[in-house]
């Protein structure tokens, strides 16, 4: 599956600007493409947009190369899983539990789990290293657990994509590396994921495409060298950045500087 968009323009009623603004950006199957930007720069907007669940001012937002209005919300379910940034528990639940709720999307209202569903949950379980705690309950779990339980839920709908809001937000360097490589496994393995996401170095570290935004706009979209520049970062994000490569990763490494120190120092 690959997402896209085309001049998108969102705009919140009362509100005196567009929270996306001509957006433009395509993730192409099979491929980690993550969105950055400042606080209210419009990236959680634009998964909504993506998902159907705002409103479009004008433009296209497409899964697929489809419209949001045009996919069978349940159909949508199965092939697409969105992790939100913030979820509440109303019930006790173990953490099998919780993974085994991405199965609803096949399983109807009155069919119950088959061994085909139980192989799904299971595989999830397993690849998100929480088998040995699937019997626990999700309000015994530490944030990153917590999160990772997520991802499984998602991962047992068996989707062709997958969408996540912040998904390290909070977590500890540990918590934040089991994520992204596993969205880094998930996109290897035929996955498109779209992830949205604070950490520059790790979107520079594990995306293949990255989309940077600003106050609704597009600051820059390509590969992470072409976005990730100081010029680009310090005018987006409005504080001086330096930018070099690290050999230690293979890869970019952004560094926030001291106000009043010299970005390339």
């Amino acid at each position: 599956m690959r997402f896209e968009a085309r001049d998108l323009t969102v705009r919140y009623p009362g509100a005196p600007a567009p929270a996306l603004d001509r957006v433009t950006m395509t993730a192409p199957e099979r491929s980690l493409y993550a969105v950055l930007g400042p606080n209210g720069s419009g990236k959680s907007t634009l998964m909504r947009a993506l998902l159907g669940i705002v409103p479009i001012e004008s433009g296209l937002a497409a899964v697929d190369g489809r419209t949001a209005a045009t996919w069978n919300r349940r159909d949508l379910a199965r092939h697409l899983g969105a992790v939100p940034q913030h979820e509440s528990v109303a019930f006790p639940l173990t953490v099998r539990e919780l993974v085994a709720m991405g199965r609803y999307p096949h399983l109807g209202a009155l069919r119950s789990e088959d061994e085909q569903d139980r192989r799904a949950i299971a595989r999830a379980l397993e690849r998100c290293d929480l088998a040995h705690i699937a019997h626990r309950s999700v309000t015994t779990l530490s944030g990153g657990e917590r999160q990772l339980a997520r991802v499984a839920r998602a991962l047992a709908q068996e989707p062709r994509a997958l969408v996540l809001d912040e998904p390290t937000a909070s977590l500890d360097v540990r918590h934040e590396m089991a994520i992204f490589e596993l969205l880094r496994n998930f996109a290897d393995a035929g996955i498109t994921v779209l992830v949205i996401t604070h950490n520059l170095n790790l979107a520079a570290r594990f995306a293949d495409r990255l989309l940077l935004l600003d106050h609704g706009c597009t600051a820059a979209e390509g590969a992470p060298p072409d976005v990730l520049r100081a010029d680009i970062l310090q005018r987006v994000y409005r504080w001086p950045l330096a930018v070099r490569e690290d050999p230690a990763v293979s890869g970019l490494q952004v560094t926030p500087l001291r106000a009043g120190e010299r970005a390339n120092a």
